[in-house]
């Protein structure tokens, strides 16, 4: 089978950039689709077809068989419509050339590594994003939604104590009207700026750390949380890593949720009680993570019957034999799960099923040093037994 559809990467130098296979692809196809903007750059006149909106690849594939051209900005794969149009076609009915990212052009013209920067689509993804990525001088290069964009970031910055950052406006990269300028977020003045836009951050310090066991204070909570030593030691226990998918039962204020997606892996946060399930919401936003974690509202474990597996289960509170004698069957090999309990009932049920299936046990006391009379004294918080095994 011949491929029927070509991805073609086109920068703002129009066709001159293209390659002669590319052209050729061009100018043999029966219907060419783009943004606006990649249509008037190809000259395509009658042949184009605008993407509708909301986005869809359905237009394209309703074309199989014909001689069908997607335009794109650089690297089709690179935030770009290639990565969509995969999942329903067969290697054998398309091919590919691309052109030089925004980010590689960008950099090119910052003299940036280009292996040592974050490369962000913001232009269809909320700022905070960026939450959990600023450390030191860390660099990345954003490409945003429009002209009016890189102001709306400046105050984002700005409202989230990096107001230090320094941010270069790129408008127009690689064709004729390419224009570069540079402000602080905190003194942003740039005017009259003129999409495409790509913005380069180049962070001075501050930022969130990376550890496990962020404060307590950090998130919304009605007081049901997993406090930040335990927190840690739990994560450590989980395991969280890019790719790793938990279940976090009984998700309270989400906070272990949250920092297992900010170490790269994604959740699903399952709670009972509607309150909670707001403040999970609000702490997967804040933290820029609501794209990791599914929240599920319902009792375990009749909640988890439609989820997909996990690798990591944690449950941090209200377990017993039926819950489980579940997740043990529900768990595929190789999954590990983690329960932290505080009462004595608990305990004992842990301290079974540790007998009978191995694993680790633990008991954690913490105390905390508080105020006394005109003095300070140690308060412990209750002691936490954990348990961890892997099915």
């Amino acid at each position: 089978m011949n491929p029927w559809l070509t991805l073609i990467g086109i920068g703002e130098d129009g066709t001159a950039g293209l390659s002669q296979a590319a052209r050729t692809a061009l100018e043999g196809a029966e219907v060419v689709f783009g943004g606006p903007r990649h249509l008037t750059l190809a000259g395509v006149g009658s042949r184009g077809r605008e993407w509708q909106v909301p986005f869809s690849v359905a237009p394209v594939l309703a074309l199989r068989g014909q001689r069908v051209v997607v335009l794109a900005s650089g690297d089709p794969f690179w935030h770009g419509a290639g990565g969509s149009l995969m999942a329903d076609l067969a290697r054998v009915e398309w091919t590919c050339h691309p052109a030089p990212s925004t980010f590689q052009v960008a950099a090119n013209r910052l003299g940036w590594r280009l292996e040592d920067t974050l490369c962000l689509g913001l232009h269809a993804a909320p700022f905070t994003r960026l939450r959990g990525l600023f450390a030191g001088r860390m660099r990345a290069i954003c490409l945003v939604r429009d002209g009016a964009a890189p102001a709306e970031l400046a105050a984002w910055l700005v409202a989230n104590g990096q107001g230090a950052t320094e941010m270069a406006v790129m408008e127009a990269l690689g064709g004729p009207a390419e224009r570069i300028r540079s402000a602080t977020a905190g003194a942003f003045d740039i005017k009259g700026i003129a999409g495409p836009v790509a913005v380069a951050l180049t962070g001075k310090g501050g930022g969130m750390a990376r550890a496990a066991g962020l404060p307590d204070d950090l998130f919304a909570s009605d007081g049901q949380i997993t406090k930040a030593p335990i927190r840690a030691i739990t994560l450590s226990a989980l395991g969280p890593r890019p790719g790793v998918h938990l279940w976090d039962v009984g998700a309270g204020s989400g906070s272990v949720s949250v920092e297992f997606a900010l170490a790269g892996g994604r959740a699903t946060a399952v709670e009972a009680k509607a309150g909670r399930i707001v403040n999970i919401r609000a702490n997967a936003e804040t933290f820029g993570v609501a794209h990791r974690i599914a929240v599920v509202e319902g009792k375990a474990p009749a909640a988890l019957a439609a989820l997909d597996a996990p690798d990591a289960v944690f449950v941090g509170g209200g377990c017993d034999e039926g819950l489980l004698s579940y997740l043990w069957q529900a768990m595929p090999p190789g999954a590990a799960l983690v329960v932290n309990a505080v009462t004595l009932e608990t305990e004992a049920l842990l301290a079974a099923w540790h007998g009978a299936k191995g694993g680790t046990l633990w008991r954690f006391d913490v105390a905390e040093a508080r105020a006394l009379g005109r003095m300070r004294g140690w308060q412990a918080a209750r002691p936490v037994v954990q348990w961890r095994a892997v099915r």
